[in-house]
Parts: C-alpha cells; sequence; structure tokens
C-alpha cells in the first residue's frame, strides 16, 4: 500500500486535537443544515494563495473554485465540460450567494506561462489552452514600451481578474441577479510575499490597498 503522506496525517493530527474540538459544533450544524455561505471565491490554484488562509475563514463561510490563473471562461453552454461554470451555477442558483471575489496575486504561474509563451508541458497544452481563455479572439497582450517586466507581469495579473469579472457577466443567471442589486462582484489581489491585500475599486478599475482591514484611499 503506498504511504499516504506523512504531512497531511500530521496536520490532521493537529486539527483533529486542536482545532476541530472548539468547532466541533459548528460541524455538526453544517451536516446536519447543509452549508449556505454569503461568499463565493474564485481564486488560483497557487498553493500559496489559499483564501480560507488570507480571509481566516471558518468551515462553511466562503465557497471556493480553484484554478490556473483564477480565470472564469465566459458563459458557453455547449456540450463539453465546464468546472468553473458548473461551480458558478451553483453557486448562484442553489446556495444563492451574495458576492463573489476574484481573488488574483502576485508572481502567477499561468500568467508567466502567457507572458513568456511557455512551450506546451503536454502534448495536450492543457495550460496553454485555459490560458488562451484570458484573451478575446484578435486580441494582442503584449509589454508596453518604456513598461518594465514587473509592471507588465502586474498588468496581466490584474487584467485576469477584470477578464473574469467581465466573463462573470456573460452568464445570465450572474447578469440578472446583480442588475437587481442582488449579487455583487468584486476583484482583489494578493501579494504573495508581503501578505497585503489590495481590492479593486469598481469605478477606477484601480487596486486599492488594505490596511488594518480598511481601504487605503
Amino acid at each position: 500500500m503506498t504511504p499516504f503522506p506523512p504531512q497531511l496525517l500530521a496536520g490532521y493530527r493537529t486539527f483533529a486535537t486542536q482545532r476541530l474540538p472548539t468547532e466541533q459544533a459548528r460541524y455538526r450544524e453544517l451536516s446536519r443544515e447543509g452549508q449556505s455561505p454569503e461568499v463565493m471565491v474564485i481564486g488560483c490554484c497557487d498553493s500559496r494563495v489559499s483564501p480560507e488562509v488570507i480571509f481566516d475563514a471558518g468551515p462553511g463561510e466562503l465557497f471556493v473554485v480553484r484554478n490556473v490563473a483564477n480565470l472564469v471562461p465566459p458563459y458557453q453552454p455547449d456540450g463539453n465540460a465546464h468546472g468553473v461554470s458548473a461551480a458558478l451555477e451553483f453557486a448562484v442558483q442553489v446556495l444563492r450567494v451574495k458576492h463573489i471575489v476574484v481573488l488574483g496575486h502576485a508572481q502567477c504561474g499561468g500568467v508567466r506561462a502567457f507572458i513568456n509563451k511557455s512551450a506546451p508541458l503536454s502534448p495536450g497544452d492543457f495550460i496553454g489552452r485555459w490560458m488562451s481563455l484570458f484573451v478575446k479572439p484578435g486580441e494582442i497582450v503584449e509589454q508596453r514600451e518604456h513598461e518594465s517586466m514587473e509592471q507588465f507581469v502586474f498588468r496581466i495579473e490584474k487584467a485576469a481578474v477584470l477578464r473574469s469579472l467581465e466573463n462573470l457577466m456573460t452568464f445570465p443567471c450572474v447578469n440578472i441577479l446583480a442588475g437587481r442589486g442582488k449579487l455583487q462582484l468584486h476583484g482583489a489581489y494578493f501579494g504573495v510575499a508581503t501578505g497585503s491585500l489590495s481590492v479593486l475599486d469598481q469605478e477606477t478599475k484601480e487596486l486599492r490597498r488594505v490596511t488594518d482591514g480598511a481601504l487605503v484611499a
């Protein structure tokens, strides 16, 4: 029998002896009554960017979907499998979440692969195909004159959040509820090295840093 990763067993022991006793009642409530999170977070699968850790969320507080580069594909009701779309449909239509947060981050590997035009890692080129969702047909994304590579990468990481928010509105269920004010869409960006969080200003499309739980003007 292949041994289970020991670090996971050690982590579970810590959870079972320290955290679970204080949250056992909450888990039983969730098991009995089901989940009813008000917030859906669409984040990157990067191991450094866990929404539950960043937002200090307890059991049942966040409905989380993670993928490469926190992308939301446009609404496409065809015969193919759509994991993000399925999760979105469930969150909006069944759980009735009130907020959807697209959480981007620094040092995103998917964005870096897109910028570097990296060679396929396999014949399927799954990363390349996935990242192609980020660009509209005919759109050219290149480094601007006098723009440093750091500035370029940040602009594309931010653009991934903006494009996902734009694609969210192509889903009828999201568009209708957002238009009625029953669903709010948000963009955010996490700085891995600093642990900083910035929130997207919907009007200016600029990121505003959060300090001590409040937005910096």
